[in-house]
């Protein structure tokens, strides 16, 4: 198994949320079987700052609360975890072949079935890096990975 995780796993795994008990069981799974580790990119590293003080600002109206100290815990977390690369590792991913990848998705897929750019980014990155096995919680990813031929985990 060679898998690859959207941004939104990784909120799952570093806050806790509804979802986290089935992220951390994935990610153990994966250390058992000894598969390869989770790449991480500048796209990983940048929306998952940002979407860890959405939560906190999500917080703020009703949903799953997330405090400032929370969220300050979960992006040293995950910044450690990136540093020791147990589980996860720093991928450099070349642009220009990203850009042709991500605008070979979106032609074929997106006038018929709505996919968000970073679905199609984060989909891209997987099919660059010859993953095999695509995790995420967002239903459009999940979508977009199983019409690309990706084993899914929901």
């Amino acid at each position: 198994m060679k898998p690859y995780a959207d941004t939104n796993l990784f909120t799952r795994l570093y806050l806790q949320l509804p979802e986290t008990p089935v992220a951390l069981r994935w990610i153990e799974q994966a250390r058992r079987s000894a598969s390869s580790s989770i790449p991480i990119t500048w796209l990983h590293r940048m929306e998952f700052t940002n979407a860890v003080e959405q939560h906190v600002y999500a917080g703020n109206s009703g949903q799953v609360r997330v405090t400032p100290e929370q969220a300050a815990m979960a992006l040293m977390s995950f910044r450690d975890d990136l540093s020791r690369e147990e589980f996860l590792h720093t991928s450099i991913i070349d642009l220009h072949e990203l850009e042709r990848q991500f605008e070979e998705l979106s032609l074929r897929h997106t006038a018929k079935h709505g996919f968000r750019t970073y679905d199609l980014l984060h989909v891209a990155s997987a099919l660059l890096f010859e993953c095999d096995t695509f995790w995420t919680f967002d239903p459009k990813a999940l979508k977009l990975a199983a019409l690309e031929g990706f084993k899914i985990r929901h």
